[in-house]
């Protein structure tokens, strides 16, 4: 049980990348609040992890409301005593060039994948303190590591997610708090099925994304899942400010 008598906030928790690390978290030890904007799924996840045998609750969350990001924490706190792992995985993607993006899809961007790591962190960082330490994983993007077409709001915001986290665990190493970056390419979600549609053809989009997979796969929800506890965990405990590319070798070109 790698993470035995911890407590974990999961954003994003209701499907997906965030499903999956709530689920292996709670079998691996851990109490999870799982977070995110829409309450039946995050129910859901929370039931499911409870009749295995886990401890998990669900709590919605805007992680841009100040407010909200807030009452996460002091749901942890409350429902199981501290916080000592926090995974950042809410997150808004679209397609575009520049000319292809407004103003208020730029601000959505920003908004959701960089500020609401900010108030996460800003908001966890006493109860991570109290707990001796800890660890923040943040879901990243390979398009935070390298380019890609009509990506220039996400590739952006993933790039600035990629440097806040080697920000954090410069500032934050003294405090026995680790931060750190998972950057996965194509990865079978809702969100990257979308990405796929937004071409246009979903299936020619597939097959050309996958052409660029040396290991000839998209990833699995479980593939960021089994990084993330990882990196949640003591056998990661010598590694902070790592960006680290989960993407069947995309960025090995």
């Amino acid at each position: 049980m790698k993470l035995k008598d911890k407590v974990a906030i999961v954003t994003g928790g209701g499907t997906g990348i965030g499903r999956a690390c709530a689920e292996l978290f709670a079998r691996e030890g851990a109490a999870v609040v799982v977070a995110g904007r829409r309450a039946r799924p995050l129910q859901e996840v929370a039931q499911a992890i409870g009749r295995q045998g886990g401890r998990a609750t669900a709590q919605s969350c805007d992680v841009t409301n100040d407010a909200q990001v807030s009452a996460v924490v002091a749901r942890a706190v409350e429902a199981y005593g501290g916080l000592h792992i926090l995974v950042n995985n809410a997150a808004y993607w679209m397609a575009g060039t520049i000319e292809e993006t407004s103003a208020a899809d730029w601000d959505r961007m920003m908004e959701t994948n960089l500020k609401g790591v900010f108030l996460l962190v800003k908001q966890a960082l006493p109860e991570l303190r109290r707990s001796g330490g800890g660890a923040i994983v943040n879901i990243g993007s390979v398009l935070g590591l390298v380019g890609m077409k009509r990506r220039v709001a996400y590739a952006t915001s993933k790039g600035g997610l990629v440097q806040l986290t080697k920000a954090l665990a410069l500032d934050l190493a003294a405090d026995r708090i680790r931060v750190n970056c998972i950057c996965p390419s194509l990865v079978d979600t809702p969100m990257g099925q979308d990405s796929l549609v937004q071409a246009g053809d979903a299936a020619a989009e597939r097959a050309r994304r996958l052409a660029q997979i040396p290991l000839g796969r998209a990833g699995t929800p479980e593939d960021v899942a089994r990084l993330a506890l990882f990196l949640a965990s003591e056998d990661s405990s010598w590694i902070t400010g790592a960006a680290i590319p989960l993407d069947g070798g995309f960025t090995a070109y």
